[in-house]
């Protein structure tokens, strides 16, 4: 058996360290004095002291190491744990590298202040256009997932650069979207709708950079029909002139999307 003051040594854990794993249940000594309570440990807390640091070094936490000891045969199931905690490090590597990239951009950018005066405005007539398209509720990023179908089945017959229908007054985590493809003809295809959008009078800007910045786009269109009394009708339109591709997604500071709100006079 050994006091605690040598189990520290040979475990390279603090006494602190080893009353707050007793305390947290996690590496309790094997036998207790009841006259002056004396922590003592034997083989076998050492093996698991040896576990404990292991883990600590692969950065669990406690409420981990808990759980992992609390649950069948460690050793048996440390590959388990390690991958599963690999795969959340990568996770958060990721997350931690896509701020990266929104720092240098505001870091690279110019100042907001500056960058709103960048949407000069128009007015203009829009025709009819034939579209192919696809709508859905959900997520704004859940573009992706359809745009690669809509561009199957228009195929060789587009017409222009595709954009989104957003039916949404106000912004929403659980939007209401159509994305739409330009065509030459009605499309036949079950996995898309073909239809004529009708001509609209509407206030329109383009906006040059990455999506995280359309709000600007948007401040500057609403700004512009609030001092002028129009009123702004959905669906609101975002043509995405050159935007990522399919595959690659390109420099988005060079990114070119045209706003577009229907207008109606106050």
């Amino acid at each position: 058996m050994y006091k605690i003051s040598d189990f520290s040594k040979i475990t390279k854990l603090t006494v602190k360290a080893l009353r707050y794993y007793d305390e947290e249940g996690i590496l309790t000594p094997s036998h207790r004095d009841e006259n002056n309570s004396y922590r003592y440990y034997d083989d076998y807390d050492f093996s698991k002291a040896q576990f404990i640091v292991l883990l600590k070094s692969l950065d669990f936490s406690i409420a981990e190491i808990k759980e992992i000891l609390a649950n069948g045969d460690r050793d048996a199931d440390l590959s388990y744990y390690l991958a599963e905690k690999k795969q959340q490090i990568l996770n958060n590597i990721a997350k931690e590298n896509a701020l990266i990239q929104k720092m240098n951009l505001h870091i690279q950018s110019p100042k907001m202040e500056e960058r709103a005066m960048e949407h000069p405005i128009e007015i203009k007539e829009f025709q009819s256009v034939t579209v192919a398209s696809i709508r859905y509720q959900g997520s704004y990023r859940d573009v992706g997932t359809y745009i690669g179908t809509l561009y199957k089945a228009v195929k060789n017959n587009g017409a222009g650069a595709p954009f989104n229908l957003y039916y949404d007054a106000e912004y929403k985590e659980e939007a209401d979207i159509e994305i739409c493809l330009p065509t030459k003809k009605l499309i036949q295809d079950p996995r898309v709708t073909a239809k004529t959008l009708g001509a609209v009078k509407a206030l329109c800007t383009i906006h040059k950079g990455g999506y995280d910045s359309l709000n600007l786009a948007y401040k500057a269109l609403l700004d512009y029909a609030h001092r002028n009394h129009l009123k702004c009708l959905t669906p609101s339109r975002e043509v995405y002139l050159k935007g990522p591709g399919l595959i690659f997604r390109g420099n988005e500071n060079n990114y070119l999307t045209e706003i577009i709100i229907p207008i109606e006079e106050a």
